[in-house]
Order: C-alpha cells, then structure tokens, then sequence
C-alpha cells in the first residue's frame, strides 16, 4: 500500500468525528453530549428530573451568553444498569461513563458538593470531565451559594469546551491594584460591587482591615457581592447574580486580578479565547430562538462481547498464536467481569463461530470459553468475515447489534477492510482493536474510531508483554470500579539459563479480590522454578502453580480469598535455554465501597511530527489525587524499539498544575512513522492526595448584600485532614494507554534539533523593595522538557499585551548577565533591579521569559506574572509615620516653650 496510509486515520476523523461518542457542532447546537450517573450512586429519579430541567435552563442561557450561537441539541443520560429499568430507558450503544462529558458521582471531597471540570491542558484546551454530585442535583438550599443548576452547567461547559478558566481565586483572594489604593477582590469586571467582611463568631460582621506587611486584606475576610448589580458580566466569576449573562470580554476584562484565566491564558479575556475557538470559526449567530435540547434516557444492560481473532497464516511466525492464546486467556479467565456474555469468533479466508455467547456466571464457564481460543493457524485475512460473524453472535440472541463489543484482533493485511465499514457504522456495535506485529492491516483503527472503540497494538518483541497489556486494557468503560479487573504487574526479562528474574509486587489496602499471578515463557516447554512469598511470609512454590495443557507456556496462581496487603516478592529461576519470561498480576477492589487506587493515561489520538505529544497520565483514588507517586510511560514503535519517560506533577512544562494527580511529560522522541503504543507504570508510596480541593469549579457565594444588609449562606462543610490523606499503602500500577499513530517523521530525523525548549508556566515575581524582584521559574529544556536550553529572554512591561508571543520581541528587555541555564525541572531565581522605574509609584509591572536552545528554536512566551512594588506603599506608609512624628514633634516643642513662657 501507498507510504502516506498512516494519513488514513486522520482523514477519516475528519470526515465523521473522532468517535460517534464524541459530541458534535451542529449549526450552532451541541449534539450527543453525554451525562452519565455512576453505577454506585444509588436510583433517585429526581436526579434525573433535575438534569433534565438544568439542560434546558443551560441551553438558554448559553445561547444568551455566546450572543445566539451554541446551544445544547441532544443530550444523552445514561442511568445505572443498578436502577430499574423503565420503558422509556433505551439500550446504552456506543456511550459509556468513561467517555462522558458529564458525570454524576460521590464528592471529590467527603460533603464537599462543588461542581468541577478537570482540566489537563491549557488555555483553549478541552477539559476531560464535569463532575456533579447527587446532593447538588436535588438539594435545592445549595441554589443560594451556587445559583441555578444551568448556569453552573455552562460555567463549568465553558472549562470543558473551551478551555478558559475562573476569573476568582479562593488561593489568592484580593490583589493590590498598585499605587496607594486598597486591595481588591480577585474578580471580573474590577467594577463588580460588593463588601469587605469578617464573619464573626455570633455571625454578625465587621469591615475587613489591611495587613501592613502584605497591603492585603486580612485573613478571614470574604467579599460578599451585591445581588443587584449594573454589570452582566462575568460567568467566569460568580454565574448566581441574576444580571450576570455574559463573559468578560476586551472591554472589561480585569488585567490585575490573580486568577487562573489570566495566568494560564496570559492576560485574555475568556471571551476572547472562546472566539478563537474551533467551535466560534464554525458558527455563526442564530436568527431564531433555539427549540429545546431532546434528552434521552439510555440504561447500561449486561455486558455482550466477541473476541474475533486472526488464525491467518501469518500467526504462526513469531509464535504469535502462541502469545494469543496467552493473552486472550488471561482476559476470559480474570479480566472480564462477572455477569458478562461472551462469545469467540475465528478468521483467515473464512470466519468460524467457536462459541455463541455464554454468561461468565462462575469459574467453570471461564474455564470453558478459554477451551475455545485457537491454538493453530493457517490461510488468508478476511476481517470482515470475522466481524459480521460477530455480529450473527449478536443478533442470535438479540434483536439488534447496538451496544455489543467486539475485540478483534489481526496481524495481517485485508484490501477488502473497507467493504464493511457501511454495516460497522451502522450496526451501534463497539469496535476494540488490536493490532499485532509491523504488517497488521493499516485501516484496522479505522474501525475503532468509528464506533468509539479502543486501539492497542502489539509488537513481536517479547520484551514489551505488549498484547496482554492490551487485552487487560479493555474494560467496559461503566465507571464501576470495584468490578474491574486491575492490573498491578506487567514485567518482561531476558532470562539465560539457570539464571533468576526477580521482584516486588505492591498489592495496597485497596485492592486484594480475584488476585492471579501469571509466568509466561517463550521457549522451553519446562516451566521455571516460582517462588513467591506474601508479606506475611507464606510460602508459594512452582507446584502450587496451574499449567494449562493446551497452553505449556503459562503458569497461574490465584490467591483464595482476598491476598495479604504488602510487599510480594518473587524470584523464578529459568530452567533450560535462555528465554523470554514475564509475569502479569491482577487484582480487582477489596471493598465496593472504598475505591480502589486507579491509573488512566490519556494521549492525543492522532500526531504529526514535529507537533510534540503530550503524555498526561491521571492518578486517584475516587476522585481524590494520588501525589509523590513514580510514573514511568513507556513508548514502543512498531519496530519494538522503546523509550521510557518519566511524568512529572511538577507544575511545569506540560503540567499545569501542581500535585492534582496528573503527571504529564513531552515526548519527541520519535524515530519512525506509523504505530506507537503507550504503556504507563505506577509505583506510590502510599499517600494519596494532599489538594484540599479542584481548580475549575463553579464559584461558591459566601452570601449577598441586598439592599444594603448582608445575608450570609450556610458556610461550606469544613474538609478534615483525614478526608484529604489516606495511607493506603505501597503500590503497583501498570495500564496501556492504546496506540496511536505517528505520522511526518522525516529520514533521520533524531539527527536534526527542530523541537524547541518548552513553555514556561509557572513564572512568580516577588518584590524586595527599592524597586527589586525576585523571578523564579522551572526551567525548561533543550527540546521541550528534556535536558538543557541556551539562554533565556525575559522582557517587562507595564501593559500585558506587550508580553504575549506576537508582541515579545519589542518589550523591554530585562538585562540576564549572570544568569545560568539549569537542566529541565529544576527550580531557578533571578534577582533583577529595575532602576528604570524608580519614578513609578506603585506600578504594576509585567514579565515574561522564554528560553531558546542551541539551535536557535525558539520557545513560546511564558506566562505573564504581575508584580507591584509593594515597597513603594510601604515607603510611603513609612513617610506618613515620619511626617506624623515631626508633626507631634513640633507640637511638643511649641507646648514646651510655652509652658516656659506662663508665669
């Protein structure tokens, strides 16, 4: 086939979306937005009844807010196969938790109730998720401080879809505005109106005083705004205030609050970076008022899925059928979930049904389906025999295809692929997709980003274990947890004879059920000598190990009961010829009610060199960030070569914020086109999360001033520490994040520097008086985040505007003698006299910096951090204080000689 199909994919995704899950712009109307109720939520149908009334309220007002361009057209509502079912539930097809814009589920944080988006990205980057409790669905005393559920649905919407950010800060609350003026409220518009206060114990209030030493408002001061107010802006600040319908745009953006949006998006207004949005190039105002969204209720129903899978040929090389059996063993005997229905499909010229579906009721079926997975091979590749197959697996006990799952796996080449991707789309079937080895058909993800599905590929290298990392990434994407199987351990060695491979496996408080251990080995037909031992020092030996008949290469332990929690170690020797050996471990929740300790990686689905990738991967426990843990990413190409890469929660580089469990990295290291698979592991050191709460929520007013008399809301729900930190114990994670697919790679191009350093991010200015500040940063790196820049460029300003990217080069440099260049993430300072502004009083100063490596690639303009010589205040305070005491002074003297005049 021509050199350019790996361009296939991303024509595809251009024609028909990135998956039929995701949501589309349809003149205007936002269509399959999904909200979806996690499966542990127990039913309330006023739950629904109050989604269905937030989507309409939000519709309008959004249509309102972007001056009648977007509106909300079809939603979806996905309730729990845990409720009843009613007649109006339709079938779940290609929607599922995982993938939802909108989730329902337990708080972030115990009676913590705040309407978040998780945010990975940057300025104008989509979010992943809005998370809703139940509690803010139907409790309707929580309308006072957060205000009607669709305004607080288009808050967060304006995080999730365009990436903009909150105008108020519950971290840096007030900011000086320079000069001798007192502190204001971190807000927009500046003009917003409202009072300064202390809440006092009898709960009356006091005016709040100034700090001397900060020239800030003391601590435990709120503002509490006005409720009528002449302003209509901002949503980004405070959606609750009846007149408040629109966003801060140029106009009346506040360029000196401390808030997120301006940080992270360098001083725009949120309206201006949703008019530069896709969306906003798309759209156009509309002329009628729009009809209202039709919201449809789906039901998820038992889980229906087929394995069709490649027995061509070409599966016989490289002992791919082999390696299939492995792998495809360990998902029906320990990754599926109970209650599943399960059925197996062969291909090559011809498909073959091995067995219509069977329901995973109890071990023995298991043992009977994996009775079924194909030990030989022979003939062409036909894919699409073996996907409508599938589908006649389907359709024998059901009515339609919709919501059924396929895993289909090839390592061969089908021209033909394509003659049914008309039934693939029209069928609601899911499509997961596993390629195997460097020929697998090049359209195979086609058919996976047509129905939603997931992508993995699998080279022929023995040292990745990468196609049992595939079949024990495919999960149901239900958001329930506690029934998914987990994967701890995922290891490969090169192992000669009578030599050793050893090791740890963490197995935490969190999890312990259905826990197997699983040694593979490439050659011998004589199985290693296994030792492993619990934490309590129970003994496991090679005898207390299964060997499968049909499978002479793998040998499996399940723990009975739930396993110790601890450290497992382990130490198997090879017995005969040097080989291949691995060891998978799994393991699913201790408890429904604890959550378990989770990993989710997440890359861009589609590339093109030198456009950096961006790893992200997401470490929680429930929704509460998992910190101080390691996280290696390991990226494999086609041709088996493999890079590790560690993800950082730094707050740098790629990260944007700081311990919020998302470790993120740049990788550029690419050699080759084509596919490349991503494989993530996690080792804790037991403490989850030590961020009290999430950035992007909706803003939460601590009362009202009406007509002159402040009423103050219930105060939030005090967070204790323990709600905060949990000692969970050490722990082992390894997930694949899928493949993706690499293309514009240029022969030799690690020989060329043509990536430049990256962003910096996280610039803070202090001022040390006399007009002297402190900048410090996180240093960037040669390429991106890796090794080491040339030189760096910082510019000042008076005016934002004159820092960003377009305008950098004629700002006011700032002399860097002296400064030196430091390797990727280490934290740098630099003290910086600016004699130039002595005249000023007060002024608010602007920096940025950038760094440019050896070959002169330049990286982007830093964030822009605003700094006002507080000294100056300080200095002038000081003046009134000498001023007063010469004045008392000559008073003093004035009565003295007085007193000596009187008789």
């Amino acid at each position: 086939m021509a050199s350019s199909w790996w361009l296939l994919p991303l024509m595809l995704q251009a024609l028909h979306g990135v998956t039929d899950a995701t949501v589309k712009l349809n003149n205007g109307g936002f269509e399959d937005l999904v909200i979806a109720i996690n499966p542990q939520i127990p039913e309330d149908n006023k739950i629904v009844d109050n989604i269905k009334g937030m989507v309409q309220e939000a519709s309008a007002y959004l249509f309102g807010a972007t001056q009648k361009r977007f509106y909300f057209k079809t939603v979806k509502v996905i309730i729990p196969s845990t409720w009843k079912t009613k007649a109006d539930y339709q079938r779940v097809t290609r929607e599922s938790y995982d993938k939802a814009e909108v989730i329902v589920a337990a708080p972030y944080l115990k009676h913590g109730d705040d309407p978040y988006t998780l945010q990975y990205g940057g300025c104008g980057e989509p979010g992943r998720y809005i998370h809703l409790t139940p509690n803010f669905l139907t409790n309707d005393k929580l309308l006072d401080a957060y205000g009607p559920r669709g305004r607080v649905l288009v808050h967060e919407w304006a995080h999730l879809r365009w990436g903009v950010f909150d105008e108020y800060n519950d971290d840096a609350p007030f900011y000086s505005p320079g000069g001798n003026s007192m502190p204001e409220a971190t807000r927009c518009p500046a003009t917003f109106k409202g009072s300064y206060v202390v809440l006092l114990a009898d709960g009356t209030t006091r005016p709040c005083k100034v700090e001397p030493k900060t020239q800030l408002y003391e601590s435990g001061c709120q503002f509490i705004p006005e409720k009528n107010q002449n302003t209509p802006t901002s949503i980004m600040y405070v959606q609750s205030i009846p007149s408040v319908t629109q966003f801060c745009d140029k106009s009346n953006h506040n360029t000196k609050a401390t808030n997120m949006q301006n940080k992270m998006c360098n001083y725009r207004s949120t309206w201006d970076v949703i008019t530069t949005s896709p969306d906003f190039a798309k759209s156009t105002p509309q002329r009628a008022p729009p009809p209202s969204p039709t919201i449809t209720l789906l039901q998820k129903q038992e889980r229906v899925l087929c394995l069709v899978l490649d027995v061509s040929g070409s599966m016989g090389s490289s002992n791919r059928i082999g390696r299939l059996k492995q792998a495809a063993e360990i998902f029906v005997l320990q990754i599926i979930e109970a209650g599943s229905w399960v059925g197996v499909v062969t291909f090559n010229d011809a498909a073959t049904v091995q067995t219509h579906l069977r329901q995973i009721s109890d071990d023995s079926v298991r043992k009977t389906l994996a009775g079924f997975l194909p030990t030989s091979a022979g003939g062409g590749t036909k894919i699409c025999s073996g996907v409508r197959s599938a589908f006649q697996v389907f359709l024998k006990k059901y009515p339609n295809t919709r919501g059924c799952e396929i895993v289909l796996l090839t390592d061969g080449e089908d021209n033909q692929v394509n003659s049914c991707f008309t039934e693939v789309r029209n069928s609601g079937s899911i499509i997961h997709t596993i390629a195997l080895g460097p020929k697998a058909e090049k359209e195979l993800e086609m058919l996976a980003d047509m129905t939603g599905g997931l992508k993995f590929a699998a080279t022929d290298s023995l040292n990745s274990n990468g196609l049992i990392d595939a079949f024990s990434g495919i999960s149901s994407g239900s958001g329930d947890l506690s029934q998914q199987s987990i994967q701890l351990e995922s290891k490969t060695q090169q192992v000669a004879a009578k030599k050793w491979m050893y090791g740890t496996v963490s197995i935490d408080k969190t999890v312990g059920k259905d826990t197997f251990f699983v040694i593979t080995w490439s050659a011998s037909t004589t199985p290693p000598e296994m030792f492993l031992d619990d934490p309590k020092g129970k003994k496991y030996r090679t005898k207390d190990f299964i060997t499968d008949k049909t499978n002479l290469r793998t040998a499996r332990l399940q723990i009975s009961g739930i396993a110790e929690a601890g450290d497992w170690r382990y130490s198997l020797q090879n017995q005969n010829t040097a080989q291949t050996m691995t060891i998978t471990v799994t393991s699913r929740a201790r408890s429904a009610t604890v959550p378990p300790v989770h990993v989710m990686p997440l890359i861009k689905r589609t590339h093109k060199f030198p456009d950096p990738l961006v790893i992200h991967a997401e470490v929680s426990q429930g929704f509460l960030p998992v910190t101080g843990a390691k996280v290696i990413a390991t990226i494999e190409a086609d041709n088996g070569a493999a890079v590790d890469l560690e993800l950082l929660d730094n707050g740098a580089g790629a990260d944007i914020i700081k311990d919020d469990g998302i470790y993120s990295r740049y990788f550029t290291s690419f050699k080759v086109n084509g596919r490349h698979n991503l494989k993530v592991r996690v080792q804790g050191q037991g403490k989850t999360g030590r961020r009290i709460r999430r950035q992007s929520q909706a803003f939460f007013a601590p009362g009202f001033v009406n007509n002159g008399v402040i009423n103050m809301n219930p105060p939030k729900p005090e967070v204790r520490d323990d709600d905060i930190e949990v000692d969970v114990g050490n722990f082992s994670r390894v997930a694949s994040g899928g493949s993706f697919v690499m293309s514009g790679v240029p022969p030799g191009s690690s020989k060329k520097d043509v990536f430049p350093p990256c962003r910096i991010t996280d610039l803070e200015i202090k001022p040390l008086g006399d007009y002297q500040f402190l900048l410090s940063w996180t240093a960037p790196g040669n390429d991106y985040d890796e090794g080491k820049a040339e030189r760096y460029e910082i510019k000042m300003s008076e005016d934002p505007s004159a820092l960003i990217d377009a305008a950098f080069q004629t700002a006011t440099s700032v002399n860097t003698a002296g400064l030196k260049m430091e390797v990727a993430g280490v934290k740098q300072s630099f003290q910086y006299n600016a004699e130039n502004l002595k005249k000023s009083n007060g002024t608010s100063i602007y920096f940025a910096i950038r760094a440019i490596d050896g070959s002169n690639n330049v990286g982007e303009a830093s964030n822009i951090a605003r700094a006002v010589d507080s000294v100056s205040v300080l200095n002038f305070n000081w003046l009134i204080v000498c001023m007063l005491f010469f004045f008392f002074f000559f008073l003093l003297v004035i009565f003295m000689s007085t007193a000596k005049q009187l008789p």
